[in-house]
């Protein structure tokens, strides 16, 4: 199977601005191939750049650009290339499709955080010191670098990534060929409910509380984003005070998604020990996250009438707050290597059905919190309801497939 694995990168004060220089580079060659099939398209001929093209230009670039583009690795400057490639072949499809397309735009130097090198011993050389304590990555006009290793690595490092998160610096390693680590079966299954008021509801009746990570630092964060937008969004140079500020934002919000992250692998790991089958809802973040239409009066142009975007927006905030996707997600590769079985099954109508006679109808679910049928008078929590459904659901699909 393959598995990613990310470290926290330790590097001197000349490795970070050699790391920020590098960035910088690989930033300025990505926009400068997207100007390159801009102009080439827009031109009479509509001449179509494919990656190949300006894959072969690189050698006179560096050549050229010897300070610049000619210090990084070759094959980590194609795969900036490759990147940008992927984005147009996206928006073509896009287009095909009918969706929004969304042309590939140009990177600032703030927002172009990664670079890839596609080979390891290309360019980079992950732990290649046998008898030295401390693991280090070699990068190409970077140098030696430490890496805080939490975690061994198995299987064969294929590519090696170089992330920046705020402040910080991470290698991110892709590796196949890791082997399973299968858990020892329990017998047990269990369905859950994903909630804000819980974070999520077991099948057994357990409720993991919701942390509320940025709702707990939300007046330090308000803030934070006061002070930055006391200066101009759009400058050529930012002030040292100015740069204090977006640093403190960002490290805000780089603190909220560690903690977040964190919270999700113990929680993921706590169901995966104890469960061999986990059924739990098909969810669409993004479509139950989207603002509500505005709805015009009729009786005054140009007017609204109230939709209730308010109390949606604090629900959205709490909905995105919880990160069901990114749970769903590690809970699934934990799956997959503890050799446990995920089931997805319909959300539709899982905290309004009565778990004891069926009866499906939106007066059963009195609050949040409880759910009393009108048909039986079953009355149970809700969370517990639609974990109990999801686990009802899961033993159809399963019964089903079999």
């Amino acid at each position: 199977m393959i598995r990613a694995y990310k470290f926290l990168l330790r590097p001197t004060v000349r490795q970070t601005a050699a790391l920020g220089e590098m960035l910088r580079d690989h930033c300025s060659l990505y926009n400068g191939a997207l100007q390159e099939r801009r102009d080439a398209y827009r031109h009479t001929s509509k001449t179509t750049v494919r990656y190949g093209d300006q894959s072969a230009q690189l050698k006179e670039i560096r050549a050229f650009d010897p300070e610049r583009q000619g210090r990084w690795s070759f094959s980590s400057q194609q795969a900036t290339l490759r990147r940008l490639d992927k984005a147009f072949q996206a928006f073509f499809r896009r287009v095909k499709a009918g969706q929004a397309p969304g042309y590939p735009r140009f990177k600032g130097v703030g927002h172009f955080d990664t670079v890839t090198f596609p080979k390891d011993g290309d360019g980079c050389r992950w732990d290649f010191v046998p008898h030295d304590r401390q693991t280090r990555v070699r990068l190409q006009g970077v140098g030696h670098i430490r890496v805080h290793q939490h975690r061994p690595v198995q299987g064969r490092v294929r590519t090696v990534s170089v992330k920046r998160e705020g402040s910080r610096w991470y290698v991110v390693l892709a590796c196949d060929s890791v082997p399973a680590e299968e858990l020892p079966p329990t017998g047990a299954i269990v369905g859950i409910d994903m909630g804000v008021a819980h974070f999520l509801t077991t099948s057994d009746g357990e409720h993991v509380a919701n942390p509320r990570f940025l709702e707990s630092m939300a007046e330090e964060l308000a803030e934070a984003q006061r002070r930055l937008s006391a200066f101009p969004k759009r400058t050529r140079q930012r002030t040292k005070k100015h740069r204090a500020a977006a640093r403190k934002v960002a490290r805000l919000h780089g603190r909220i998604r560690r903690q977040r992250a964190d919270f999700h692998h113990k929680a993921a790991r706590a169901l995966i020990t104890g469960h061999d089958v986990i059924a739990h809802e098909r969810l669409n973040t993004a479509g139950m996250t989207k603002s509500p239409a505005p709805r015009r009066d009729p009786e005054q142009p140009g007017g609204f009438l109230p939709n209730g975007a308010a109390a949606k927006a604090g629900l959205n905030r709490g909905i995105l707050d919880a990160g069901w996707t990114q749970f769903l997600g590690i809970l699934a590769n934990k799956a997959e290597s503890a050799g446990r079985l995920m089931v997805p099954v319909d959300a539709r109508n899982t905290s309004r059905m009565c778990p004891e006679c069926g009866h499906v109808a939106k007066e059963n679910r009195i609050d949040q919190a409880r759910f009393r049928c009108t048909a039986c008078g079953f009355a149970a929590n809700a969370d517990h309801v639609g974990a109990t459904n999801v686990l009802n659901r899961a033993g159809l699909v399963l019964r089903t497939a079999a």
